[in-house]
């Protein structure tokens, strides 16, 4: 009997854990939803950093399962990111956090100055201004956002970072409960 023949491949290979293509080893196991994770992009003073930065933050919280919160942290990331490539001389960085519910997004330049605060009153805009709507989308988008403004100091470079949050509307039960099938 011709045992090749016979031989079977696993049919559920992909339950297997993955290995790493160089050293052989099994990659971890995913985090679980409600676990806090960080992911950070530094990018120079670039016009194409917004945009890279809008398409990782897509891939990040389409890969957590983030989808509900995708399109309105993009436009505020990108927003944010926009004017600090608009309005500063150096490097720029986007950072999400999750601490389930809340997603925060932290956008740092090198600029040390700081908008007005949340909910103060601005100057009005213009129908066809083609700038100035930032802070009233930030506004009315963002569940919550502030900013700080970063002395220069021995672990780097001053400037300041603006924050916002968004609320997961419903959390997901966690995968395997009885509420989940």
């Amino acid at each position: 009997m011709n045992t090749e023949q016979n031989h079977h491949p696993d049919p559920t290979p992909y339950l297997l854990p993955a290995l790493d293509p160089l050293s052989g080893t099994p990659h971890p196991p995913p985090l679980p939803f409600t676990a806090p994770w960080c992911y950070e992009l530094h990018f120079p003073r670039d016009p194409r950093g917004p945009g890279i930065a809008r398409v990782t933050l897509r891939a990040v919280l389409d890969a957590h399962g983030l989808a509900p919160l995708t399109d309105r942290a993009e436009l505020l990331a990108s927003e944010l990111a926009t004017n600090s490539v608009r309005h500063t001389q150096g490097p720029a960085s986007v950072r999400l956090q999750w601490l389930c519910p809340v997603l925060r997004v932290s956008v740092w330049d090198m600029s040390p100055d700081l908008p007005p605060a949340p909910g103060s009153r601005r100057t009005e805009v213009t129908a066809h201004a083609e700038d100035g709507r930032g802070l009233l989308i930030l506004d009315t988008v963002a569940d919550r956002w502030g900013g700080c403004a970063i002395g220069e100091g021995k672990f780097g470079p001053g400037g300041k970072t603006i924050w916002f949050e968004l609320n997961l509307p419903a959390v997901p039960p966690p995968v395997g409960s009885a509420l989940a099938a």
